[in-house]
């Protein structure tokens, strides 16, 4: 993968910074954006790479024009986008759904579904045009995207919501070689899962403490997806701990 270029959103932690690591260690080029510099280029040291092989760029994925300023740099340092993962995401606090705030609701889409379409349509645009001509996007879907938690109302909606997008990306990108999948992910060693080792809320009630994966099984799998050639895609695959409750959730 030599000379190929990748992005990865929400880069400072967590399964972005994992799959940064893992996508520099295949011999990408990455350029990695997060809120922070700081954990982008700790990230960047923890891969032992090369500094000329990545590129921190604080970006917040809300902002059409931080987006639209993560793209110059991206043309202006290495010239085209080969694969974008957009992962950047968060959730809100587990709150009866009558609870929910609308700053709440708004923060989870504002991050987790216009984050993700921004720098998708800023991605589809450089693709189109560059030469050679196409790319990938892998969207970070979730679990909840096919069954939901108790209280999740805002997370849940938005990562429905990322399979519609993934979909009609899917679609509308054969015409210029840009392929998009999505991978699903469940209980993975994240801080955002921590509460998971301690006992989750269960949809009949009860609180069980649930089984998590690691963090390598996940990077792989976005390797493997970001690898293929662009005659073959991905279009969803799920990645999970063996034994958590989501077959058979509810």
């Amino acid at each position: 993968m030599a000379g190929k270029v990748a992005l990865v959103t929400g880069a400072g932690s967590g399964i972005g910074k994992a799959v940064a690591i893992a996508l520099l260690h295949e011999g990408y080029r990455v350029v990695l954006a997060g809120r922070r510099l700081e954990p982008l280029q700790e990230t960047i040291r923890e891969s032992g790479c090369p500094d000329q092989q990545a590129l921190a760029v604080p970006t917040d994925v809300c902002s059409p024009a931080a987006v639209d300023a993560l793209f110059v740099g991206i043309r202006e340092t290495f010239g085209r986008l080969d694969v974008l993962f957009n992962n950047a995401g968060k959730s809100a606090h587990a709150v009866p759904f009558e609870d929910l705030t609308f700053a709440d609701w708004q923060s989870v889409v504002d991050l987790n579904l216009t984050g993700a379409f921004l720098c998708a349509q800023a991605a589809y645009r450089l693709m189109k045009t560059q030469l050679p001509q196409g790319g990938r996007i892998i969207n970070n879907g979730s679990i909840s995207a096919h069954a939901p938690r108790p209280n999740s109302a805002p997370y849940t909606a938005t990562k429905h919501a990322i399979t519609g997008l993934t979909r009609s990306i899917s679609l509308d990108g054969r015409q210029h070689n840009i392929a998009c999948g999505q991978i699903d992910i469940g209980n993975a060693a994240t801080d955002m899962v921590s509460t998971i080792r301690s006992g989750a809320l269960q949809a009949n009630g009860e609180v069980l403490i649930e089984p998590v994966m690691d963090l390598a099984h996940v990077a792989s799998a976005v390797v493997y997806m970001a690898g293929l050639p662009l005659e073959a895609n991905v279009q969803f695959m799920t990645v999970m701990a063996t034994k958590m409750p989501y077959i058979g959730r509810g």
